[in-house]
């Protein structure tokens, strides 16, 4: 119960005497959210005068010591060479450096050895599957669509290729925005799969009814509108979906208003339009071209129907009937069983002894059927003849495994066979006539028998192939021509589904927007008055009209994203980058620079970094140079500190430790553990057995591509096994097997920074994973070439190759006994489980 004096004094407080008095004027003074200090703009501070006049290598440095000297600090003594190039290697390409990488620096005297280096990092192919890695983090790349049935989505690799090699080639980044937004328009159509890298759920998953469908529409607009958020301006947009942000300045109106820009978005493939893909086009058109006169060669000597000798099942593919030549008006071609569901048909031929398709409908043939299942432009009766192969233009039947077609010719024709498939493109293999007959009728109008599939070997799914080709009844050589054009078929498709690899990007699809609706509470069953495109209300003015074009609605947002008047843009990319190279940005929560998030540590360098990223053209490659090149860099990440550190602590009872122990300030380098594709990436290349191929579609971790249930992990990896981890294709919300225990994000939320956890499971992976154990003996069989029988020398090889240094004379004494006893892959596996091996130095 609330007290009588409690109420009392809460009527003195809202009493008008009271709300004039000086105290309480300020009590009710409101913070203005839009003074926050992210949503200023973009100063260009100079850097600060320091006492420390040696220190500094260049601007950053002398951001740094200024606060250091601020706080009674003193930075830490510069690492050696080998310390400072393991960590620039691991650092811009995730992989260690070789012993030979080590000897030239260590001997280079020049004054530029340390920018050689960072200049052939840079260069290296390897720097674009680093800092991919990054960003793939962040916008949630997966290759499954994720939720309970997370099936695969087996065209989003060309996103991630995509990221790889605009890190490789410096992309300007305010470029790189453009493209990933509104690249349909620039020439980079995998580039706008950053537009729909979340989950979401396909058209089979929705509920049926028309709320299901509204809901799931905003749920995939809002999975747009959150990416484009978090990732690009650093904020938590999303939190507006419901109702006004409750900590940033970002109205209900705001987020609806971003939504309008992608109102025309959809989840979905997309042809890729590069010289490659038009490349891969032109060879599929000629291979298709040769497949179809192979097969027309093939089906001269197939077997006749109800000749008495067995022919091969059918298939998805291509099936022939060849009968004795008759006169015919009409083909009947009567389905009475299916693998399953309804039939489909995508094309049904009728030839001659001239080769001539006379069922065509340009020929002037009429067809019509049992019923039909329409799917405009995809499932009609006008497509079961219309000349064109696939799935996207077939006839379907709408009663279950069974259904008629009957083509009717212009006039009587001599014909022998029928060709047909249920698939040409063979995508698809269900709907397929298991069970079927064939009849012809003359101009007199009776049916007459011509085939059925009673003589071909019965149809076992998964079983049949549709290369089989029955020989019986042929003479040797009609025999050995079947071979030779049965061989040349595999041949073909193999060649014609190589040449559909890389032509398709889950990069969406585009179509004339939506109207787009302030939604009471979120509730797309409650829709207020309609919005236009606009930018967020505090950062810009931009606003289109409701009529604008889809790709102008892009092309606005990015060209406002990408300004240098955001000054929220560039801040973020800046501190990506930091935050790359140090483990923390300076601002530590990267993705929220909103009031919920944390203030930079040294905001007047967060500034000045963000203007020199300007200044270079946005280039990513020289915000690298500038921070590994720094003195804050080089330092060690010993905790002992400087000479002047120890000597500050006889004076003063507080430690640097003491001081700054999250190391935020830089007094040291603050070591971090390596995340888990850059630990497997170098398992492998110091084993010997890194494979180096780029790109295409990623290798396997488990034995399913997508699905409920039942993700077996790989256990042991070969060929396209070994590439990098980058390349794997990555199941979402399923952690792989090892490394997945190192951290290892599942794509189910943005990851936009890597949280360090240290766990027994850690320890046990790494030592007993059958993936660690192959690797071991690899490693082993390597030295051995290298370093011959002598223990000795294998040892020092081993601590070559994994720490970029030799034994010591204490470890040498240690290591020799245990490798003469139990072998040189037990120091194998120790070395790739020892803290120098994993941890950034």
């Amino acid at each position: 119960m609330i007290s009588s004096a409690l109420l009392a004094c809460f009527a003195v407080a809202l009493s008008p005497l009271s709300m004039a008095s000086g105290a309480t004027a300020e009590f009710v003074n409101l913070e203005n959210k839009s003074e926050h200090w992210s949503f200023q703009p973009v100063s260009s501070p100079a850097p600060p005068k320091t006492a420390n006049k040696r220190w500094a290598r260049n601007e950053v440095d002398r951001f740094i010591l200024a606060r250091l000297e601020k706080e009674g600090l003193k930075p830490a003594t510069e690492a050696d060479r080998v310390t400072w190039l393991r960590r620039v290697s691991f650092d811009l390409i995730g992989l260690p450096p070789s012993p030979e990488q080590v000897e030239s620096f260590v001997k280079d005297r020049q004054g530029n050895a340390h920018e050689s280096v960072v200049d052939e990092l840079l260069k290296s192919p390897r720097y674009g599957e680093r800092w991919a890695q990054h960003w793939l983090d962040v916008v949630r790349y997966a290759d499954t669509h994720g939720f309970e049935v997370n099936t695969e989505r087996p065209n989003a690799w060309p996103y991630r290729d995509y990221i790889i090699r605009a890190f490789n080639n410096d992309t300007p980044y305010d470029r790189f925005i453009r493209e990933q937004i509104v690249g349909d328009a620039l020439g980079e159509d995998a580039a706008t799969g950053f537009l729909i890298t979340a989950s979401v759920l396909l058209p089979g998953q929705i509920g049926a009814d028309d709320v299901s469908k509204r809901l799931a529409r905003q749920d995939s607009l809002d999975e747009i509108v959150v990416n484009i958020g978090q990732t690009f301006l650093g904020l938590s947009v999303g939190c507006a979906r419901c109702h006004d942000h409750k900590f940033d300045p970002i109205s209900a109106r705001d987020y609806y208003s971003m939504q309008a820009f992608f109102a025309g978005v959809e989840y979905g493939d997309r042809e890729l339009h590069t010289p490659e893909a038009d490349a891969m086009r032109t060879e599929e058109k000629r291979l298709t071209k040769r497949m179809s006169e192979v097969e027309w060669d093939l089906s001269r000597l197939s077997p006749l129907a109800k000749s008495g000798v067995e022919r091969p099942p059918v298939n998805a593919r291509v099936n022939t009937d060849r009968f004795a030549t008759v006169k015919a008006k009409r083909v009947r071609f009567t389905i009475r069983e299916t693998n399953n569901l309804e039939p489909c048909l995508d094309e049904l031929e009728v030839f001659g002894a001239s080769g001539t398709n006379v069922a065509l409908a340009s020929a002037g043939t009429t067809s019509t059927s049992s019923s039909d299942t329409v799917v405009a432009d995809n499932h009609e009766l006008r497509f079961v003849n219309d000349g064109h192969y696939g799935n996207s233009r077939s006839w379907m039947s709408n009663e279950k495994g069974k259904g008629w077609v009957v083509l009717e010719f212009a006039q009587e024709q001599i014909i022998d066979r029928v060709v047909w498939g249920r698939d040409r493109t063979a995508q698809f293999i269900d709907r397929l006539a298991a069970s079927y007959v064939i009849e012809v009728a003359d101009a007199a109008g009776e049916w007459h028998l011509v085939a059925d599939s009673s003589d071909r070997v019965k149809f076992v799914p998964g079983e049949n192939k549709a290369s089989l080709f029955s020989t019986a009844g042929l003479t040797a050589d009609e025999a050995k021509e079947a071979t030779r054009l049965v061989d040349e078929k595999k041949k073909l498709e193999r060649s014609i589904k190589a040449t559909t690899e890389g032509r398709l990007a889950f990069a969406g699809t585009f179509r004339l927007p939506d109207k787009i609706h302030l939604l009471n509470r979120g509730d797309p069953e409650q829709p207020k008055d309609e919005v236009v495109p606009a930018v967020l209300s505090v950062l810009g003015s931009t606003k289109l009209a409701c009529d604008t074009g889809e790709q102008e609605r892009r092309k606005a947002l990015a060209g406002w994203i990408a300004s240098i008047e955001n000054p929220l843009t560039v801040r973020v990319m800046v501190n990506r980058i930091w935050q790359g190279h140090f483990g923390t940005g300076l601002v530590e929560t990267p993705s929220d620079f909103g009031r919920n998030g944390a203030r930079p540590s040294h905001p007047e360098l967060l500034d000045w970094l963000a203007s020199e990223f300007i200044r270079s053209g946005w280039s990513v490659k020289h915000m690298h140079r500038l921070i590994v090149l720094s003195a804050t860099y080089r330092q060690s990440s010993s905790t002992g500190g400087s000479r002047e550190h120890r000597v500050m602590k006889q004076a003063s009872p507080l430690s640097p430790v003491q001081i700054d122990s999250d190391v935020r300030l830089l007094w040291r380098f603050p070591s971090r553990r390596l995340e888990s594709e850059p630990i497997r990436d170098s398992m492998l290349a110091v084993s010997g057995k890194l494979n180096l191929k780029m790109g295409g579609r990623g290798f396997d971790l488990f034995n399913n591509r997508g699905g409920l249930s039942g993700f077996n992990p790989v256990e042991s990896f070969s060929g396209d096994g070994l590439r990098r981890m980058i390349y794997a294709h990555k199941v979402r919300r399923e952690r792989e097997a090892v490394f997945g225990a190192f951290d290892c994000p599942d794509a189910g939320q943005s990851t936009a920074r890597r949280r360090e956890s240290t766990t027994p499971i850690q320890a046990l992976n790494l030592f007993n994973s059958r993936f660690t154990i192959e690797q071991a003996d690899a490693f082993a069989s390597r030295v051995k070439v290298d370093a011959g029988e002598d223990i000795a020398k294998q040892i020092r090889r081993a601590y070559q190759l994994a720490l970029s240094r030799n034994p010591s004379v204490a470890e040498l004494t240690d290591v020799q006994p245990i490798v003469a006893a139990h072998g040189l892959p037990t120091l194998c596996r120790a070395l790739f489980n020892s803290n120098e091996f994993l941890f950034v130095p």
